[in-house]
């Protein structure tokens, strides 16, 4: 909520020029009449001071600043979408590197990655060898936020992004 213009109740407040000058402390309608002949905007910036500092902002600026803050806190608020990647502990080096190449990009773009190696026989300390490889390879675009885990038939490590 942007307090701006007319609904500004108080008599005095402490201006900041367009250009970030300070102009000091003016009366609230000097302050509307400067506005109006800069053809901008006086915006309250914070409530909790006396007098309430304000600025010059140009025309719908400070709605359109608002308007891109509530979009930002709503897009950090979205949990992360988490992808999985499957490998085996007897990968090729293309296929690692396709891999790879497939975690860092959906890293890179915020995704958590899940990436699990399944397992036949005695093959889990190669699975983990795989996923501590990866997990050495990513570390530029992802940490690990779970150890590797290792059960009956698979590995797998949790990766989120940085």
């Amino acid at each position: 909520m942007i307090i701006m213009n007319e609904k500004i109740k108080a008599s005095e407040v402490h201006l900041t020029g367009i250009r970030g000058e300070d102009l000091g402390v003016v009366s609230r309608d000097e302050a509307l009449a400067l506005a109006r002949k800069h053809k901008v905007d006086l915006v309250c910036t914070s409530l909790f001071s006396s007098p309430p500092p304000c600025k010059l902002v140009s025309r719908g600026a400070a709605k359109q600043e608002v308007a891109k803050e509530k979009q930002d806190t709503r897009k950090k608020e979205q949990p992360l979408k988490l992808k999985e990647i499957r490998l085996t502990a007897n990968i090729e080096e293309h296929d690692y590197d396709t891999k790879q190449r497939q975690a860092e990009k959906l890293l890179s773009s915020g995704n958590a990655v899940q990436l699990v190696v399944k397992i036949q026989g005695k093959e889990g300390p190669k699975a983990k060898e795989v996923l501590e490889r990866l997990l050495k390879d990513l570390s530029a675009s992802g940490k690990k936020e779970t150890g590797i885990q290792i059960s009956g038939k698979q590995a797998a490590v949790r990766v989120n992004p940085i």
